[in-house]
């Protein structure tokens, strides 16, 4: 299930009164990728938050950048390509706490 959206982006919502600084700091955080004036271009960085948004697995920054990505002149084949990218560099970190595992073994009685 795609989370419980409306109910949850209502409590998304609740948090800017329960926490009002944070709140604010986070939606600034957030509002970087949109940025005009950036080095990145816009399409660009659209397509970086859609790699990471899939790294992370936050169902509506997924939503939100593929969007925003889509406006900004992102193809559906630059999206595929962002999120086969995203998805290749999460396994590499697999891989590497293998390699730790690998040693917990060896170093077992």
């Amino acid at each position: 299930m795609y989370y419980d959206h409306e109910h949850d982006l209502q409590r998304i919502g609740q948090m800017k009164t329960l926490a009002p600084e944070e709140f604010t700091a986070w939606a600034r955080l957030d509002a970087i990728v949109g940025r005009k004036d950036g080095r990145i271009p816009l399409k660009h960085r659209e397509l970086i938050a859609i790699a990471v948004a899939h790294t992370t697995q936050c169902p509506y920054c997924i939503e939100v950048h593929t969007k925003g990505a889509k406006k900004a002149g992102a193809s559906k084949e630059e999206v595929a390509e962002a999120i086969l990218l995203a998805a290749a560099i999460r396994s590499s970190g697999a891989a590497a706490h293998g390699s730790m595992a690998m040693r917990f073994y060896d170093e077992a009685e």
